[in-house]
């Protein structure tokens, strides 16, 4: 049987959710089986320790443990029917589970009728979250992982810390989404008969070059005013590297090259790269561009966007 869970969590009664969230984080770091391999004694006051927090950070439960409802391994405290006659009172009846066959009601046996089935079976497995009441199995336990594009795209394995210490590998699908939910199957808080899970929530971080914009990404593609002028194959960054792209010739700054099927992903399928290019001039003027610039305003003089 477990102990008292204030006792196991070192806290008051009177302590609040956070004071208890705290303390249970405290010592689950310092128990946790991962740093205490091979070590039994350490994992059972872990165990006994995650079983307390169950019970204590959940209102539910804390309010039925505090009135005597259920025990410190979550077991309901049975209501016996003595039905006026000695021997009856709280707990297992003489006549078995529930106080069955003890007293009250015709032939000396409680009605079926009188019987509070939610004192008896407490709620098992209620709530959706495994709770104490529910014969063990852990919590789940949540965390968000921050990715790069190039990860969303491609795949990639990377290293998550939770809050009590552990540190998981955790491998991302090709063609992640941002605010998709990895789970973890029997990663969570430990329990009486299973641990729960760990669900991850991806978080896509913001591109120094692209910017998603659905399942297509945009991007600015400088250009020299040569290959502008006459044309040619320019460098393009893709998230999955360098590729090799054409410039029309006579191309101006604004006009898109897509690229089909180099974009971010969105309902399964990948969509596609824009990049927008931008004639841009060098650092340094060369005297001899300076002399065709000014040859070209003084003889073949010319307003932008009009033909």
């Amino acid at each position: 049987m477990a102990g008292d869970p204030y006792k196991e969590l070192g806290v008051s009664r009177g302590a609040s959710a956070a004071d208890i969230k705290a303390a249970f984080r405290k010592l689950a770091k310092e128990l946790h089986p991962d740093k205490n391999r091979g070590d039994k004694a350490t994992e059972e006051r872990f165990k006994r320790v995650s079983a307390a927090f169950d019970i204590l950070s959940d209102p539910d439960t804390k309010s039925k443990y505090d009135t005597g409802q259920i025990d410190a391994d979550g077991q309901p405290q049975y209501r016996g029917y003595s039905g006026g006659q000695p021997g009856g009172g709280a707990g297992m009846g003489t006549g078995g589970f529930g106080g069955f066959g003890a007293g009250g009601g015709p032939g000396g046996r409680a009605a079926f009728e009188d019987l509070d089935l939610d004192d008896i079976f407490g709620r098992f497995g209620g709530g959706g979250r495994g709770r104490a009441a529910g014969f063990g199995r852990g919590q789940d336990v949540r965390a968000t992982l921050e990715i790069s594009l190039e990860d969303s795209i491609g795949g990639a394995t990377r290293r998550i810390q939770f809050s009590d210490g552990r540190t998981l590998d955790v491998t991302i699908p090709k063609g992640a989404t941002n605010g998709q939910t990895i789970r973890l199957r029997g990663q969570g808080t430990p329990g009486r008969t299973e641990p729960g899970d760990a669900l991850i929530e991806l978080r896509i971080a913001p591109h120094p070059v692209f910017k998603v914009e659905g399942a297509d990404l945009t991007m600015d593609l400088a250009i020299s005013v040569p290959d502008a002028i006459l044309g040619g194959k320019v460098e393009c960054q893709t998230p999955d590297g360098p590729v090799s792209v054409t410039v029309p010739t006579g191309a101006n700054s604004g006009q898109t090259l897509r690229l089909k099927g180099r974009g971010a992903f969105a309902g399964g399928a990948r969509g596609d790269l824009k990049a927008r290019l931008i004639v841009t001039l060098p650092d340094v003027i060369d005297p001899i561009l300076h002399r065709v610039a000014q040859d070209w305003r003084a003889n073949r003089p010319y307003k932008p966007g009009k033909s």
